[in-house]
């Protein structure tokens, strides 16, 4: 198990799940102070082994109220409510896709061009903490009068 410093130091103190700093000096009494979250995520695979059906992700900076808040459920990693996205996809099951087959992945839709684009900026930016070595660049598709948002490794 690695120390708090060190995987602050790479998360860039930032709430892996809510995406806002994390105090390093906050008290451990505070839901805003730091923790470790070790998560093991169960893989969409068909195997019925239960062993090699999980994926040990690695320990994420997050506060220890978003930390204790998920509790043994899947985290949902949310989008900001000043997008205007439609229909947008569960960021973090779809990077973890990403990250395990490659290709392109449709994460929403938006009524504009400029929020089609707000929004692909704002998901690479949130993937490049997510996933640091994982390499994905925005498609933006226009068609009956909506804008589809991508993402291409």
């Amino acid at each position: 198990m690695s120390t708090l410093e060190t995987v602050g130091d790479r998360d860039g103190w930032r709430c892996w799940l809510c995406d806002e700093a994390v105090d390093p000096e906050m008290s451990s009494n505070d839901d805003r102070g730091a923790s470790i979250d070790s998560r093991i995520t169960k893989a969409r695979a068909k195997k019925k082994n239960k062993k090699k059906n999980q994926i040990e992700m690695p320990e994420r900076l997050a506060h220890i109220g978003c930390n204790t808040g998920k509790g043994a459920k899947e985290p949902v990693v949310p989008w900001p409510e000043h997008l205007f996205v439609i229909d947008p996809v569960d960021i973090l099951h779809t990077s973890e896709r990403l990250v395990r087959k490659g290709g392109r992945e449709i994460m929403t839709r938006c009524h504009s061009a400029e929020d089609a684009d707000q929004t692909a900026q704002w998901l690479i930016d949130r993937l490049s903490r997510l996933h640091p070595d994982l390499n994905v660049t925005p498609e933006i598709t226009e068609g009956g009068g909506q804008y589809l948002v991508a993402l291409r490794t």
